[in-house]
């Protein structure tokens, strides 16, 4: 038996996205590749790990047991390489950040030109992702530094938050009403599947609310989620900042939440031993300056709390 740790990674990201297709997406592989590597696992081992079905995939008794072995292994293989490198003293002079679609869009720009100012010589990188795939790819030391929303505390990382800001009914041009926790039960919402930040987020939300949301469609993109609201086909819950454009342009309509108001954290993570090195700690303090010229520029501050100190 030869179980190499690739395929442990690749298993791991199957595993927890549920779907051979999503993983390999988010590991820029092709399925056929992964496929084999999973199938090659379960050979190596002997039994099988996953049960195909209509919607993915889910986890056998083997499979489970893997899973939680699988995850400590991985776990302290980047322990140990992340103090070799620490104590060869090797400086960092490639970094890569991931960032979510919308602030991605907004800050990519000016924190690529101040870190590429500030340090001439360095190699500066951007990958684009759903928190989730961002929370993936730090682990998996494809980044160094992430803007996630609604990070929950994990081991291993250090999360830093930055602002917070309102999250909104999005609906149709032209409508205007508030609504309340307990609308959700009733409103058809276009929403992301889980694990999405923002569908965990309004999830919980709701549960303490004793209601269920009426998803009746899961997309996960959101420029085709505000298409589909723009089009009368639903409504969507996101952060008043993804929809201000769409405001100003008359393509969308925002509807405060009421009774309670749901809000989304914005945090930047980092790995734990990475926390102090200094060009990741650079990177990090452009990341804040950046954030708080926004907030303090844009129409939308009003919908914004900052949370560091000034």
């Amino acid at each position: 038996m030869s179980v190499e740790l690739r395929e442990l990674r690749s298993f791991i990201h199957v595993a927890r996205v549920g779907s051979f297709s999503r993983a390999a997406a988010e590991l820029f592989i092709a399925q056929p590749a992964l496929s084999r590597q999973i199938r090659k696992l379960e050979e190596d081992l002997g039994t099988p790990l996953l049960i195909r079905h209509g919607r993915g995939v889910r986890l056998t008794a083997a499979g489970a047991t893997l899973l939680e072995r699988a995850e400590v292994i991985t776990h302290y293989v980047e322990q140990t390489e992340a103090q070799i490198r620490a104590n060869t003293h090797e400086a960092v002079t490639r970094l890569a950040i991931g960032v979510p679609p919308t602030l991605g869009l907004l800050i990519a720009p000016d924190v690529l030109a101040r870190y590429r100012q500030a340090f001439p010589g360095a190699e500066i990188s951007m990958r684009e992702g759903v928190s989730s795939s961002l929370q993936e790819w730090l682990l998996d030391r494809r980044v160094d530094l992430v803007l996630v929303h609604n990070q929950m505390p994990l081991e291993g990382v250090h999360v830093q938050p930055v602002f917070s800001e309102s999250m909104v009914i999005a609906g149709p041009h032209g409508e205007q009403s508030p609504f309340t926790i307990k609308d959700l039960a009733w409103l058809p919402l276009i929403m992301p599947a889980l694990p999405h930040s923002n569908r965990r987020l309004v999830d919980v939300a709701a549960a303490q609310a004793g209601v269920s949301p009426n998803v009746v469609l899961e997309v996960d993109s959101v420029p085709i989620t505000k298409e589909l609201v723009r089009q009368g086909a639903g409504y969507t819950i996101l952060a008043y900042s993804a929809i201000h454009d769409d405001l100003k342009n008359q393509r969308l309509s925002a509807h405060p939440i009421r009774r309670p108001q749901i809000r989304s954290t914005v945090s930047i993570v980092t790995r734990s031993e990475h926390r102090t090195a200094r060009h990741v700690q650079a990177l990090k303090d452009i990341v804040v300056k950046t954030l708080h010229g926004l907030l303090k520029a844009r129409e939308w501050k009003g919908e914004s709390q900052w949370l560091l100190n000034e």
